[in-house]
């Protein structure tokens, strides 16, 4: 079987790689980073045994995501899951003092970057009649949080985009599934404050976050259910935070 990760160069893509390919599974891996992406492949073909395809693209670019799927061969495009994980957050401000720059980097990539591949991977499973499409959501797309704005108006928009895939791909045997967590210790901080390894360690300080393995575990146990069976929609927390917004702190 083959796996198609987005974002797969850190965190949550990352652990699910190792875990998907501990398993067996052959690897498709996209990212930006080239180097990351290579040093990736190699280690997990030589502790795994298994065939890695590494695709270098940037999701926001429609053009550059379908010339990345176009390349690939007739058995890698027999993708049997794919995991949207490629998203981000850009900055924690109020709608009125927000950038632009940052608006539409999320928009660009935790929306239409998902839209752009989705299209073309659906279509590669509508031609096998099977598939398995994995969203990762976050619990900014089942409620909205001060500051949060537009980073939690793009994973509403993943959550309503998931929930409509599996309608649309219904007949075609091709299962959706989402899985929303909260606070994950990732790259995902220091992304948001733009390197500010500092104001990124607070957000985690006085918890224990959740881990992006916890995250691959939940991913890999959905993607293993019997064939009759969809795992819709997960939430998942730490213990120490209750929503989006309660968190205890020690």
């Amino acid at each position: 079987m083959t796996i198609l990760i987005t974002g797969a160069t850190s965190g949550i893509g990352r652990s699910s790689a190792f875990l998907f390919a501990k398993n067996g599974y052959n690897l498709i891996i996209t990212g930006r980073r080239v180097e990351r992406l290579q040093t990736l492949k190699e280690k997990l073909e030589k502790e795994f045994r298994i065939t890695v395809c590494t695709l270098c693209f940037d999701i926001r670019n429609a053009n550059e995501v379908e010339q990345a799927i176009n390349s690939l061969n007739s058995e890698q495009k027999k993708i049997d899951i794919l995991i949207n994980n490629a998203g981000l957050a850009a900055g924690l401000s109020s709608i009125q003092s927000g950038k632009i720059n940052h608006w539409e980097q999320m928009i660009d990539t935790n929306i239409k970057g998902l839209l752009y591949i989705t299209r073309l991977v659906s279509n590669l499973m509508i031609e096998q009649n099977s598939g398995h499409i994995i969203n990762i959501g976050s619990i900014a797309g089942k409620e909205a949080y001060a500051n949060g704005n537009v980073y939690c108006a793009t994973k509403h928009a993943v959550d309503a985009l998931n929930k409509s895939m599996r309608i649309d791909l219904l007949p075609h045997g091709i299962k959706v599934s989402s899985i929303n967590p909260g606070m994950v210790e990732t790259e995902f901080s220091i992304v948001r404050f733009e390197g500010d390894t500092d104001r990124a360690k607070k957000v985690y300080e006085g918890i224990e976050p959740l881990k992006p393995d916890d995250i691959a575990e939940t991913i890999y146990w959905i993607a293993t259910r019997p064939k009759h069976v969809n795992i819709n929609d997960i939430i998942i927390m730490p213990l120490m935070q209750a929503n989006s917004t309660t968190v205890l702190r020690k």
